[in-house]
């Protein structure tokens, strides 16, 4: 698993060459997320509500970085 990022216990990954639309991962736990890149939106999955908030402003801070890789 190509790791980017890993914060109170939340792991922030994407793979090489995935398939459309940009998106990255999210695990937390037994949780696993999808979300897409560009609106920070969950695109499929869950997480408990804190660490999707959490996932969601760490995206917003780093989208540059995201779209680079």
């Amino acid at each position: 698993m190509p790791e980017l990022s890993r914060f109170y216990g939340i792991i922030i990954y994407m793979y090489a060459k995935d398939h459309s639309p940009p998106h990255f991962h999210a695990k937390y736990g037994e949780h696993v997320a999808t979300f897409f890149i560009e609106s920070g939106a969950l695109q499929e999955g869950n997480l408990p509500k804190r660490a999707l908030q959490l996932v969601k402003e760490w995206a917003s801070l780093h989208k540059q970085e995201l779209r680079t890789n």
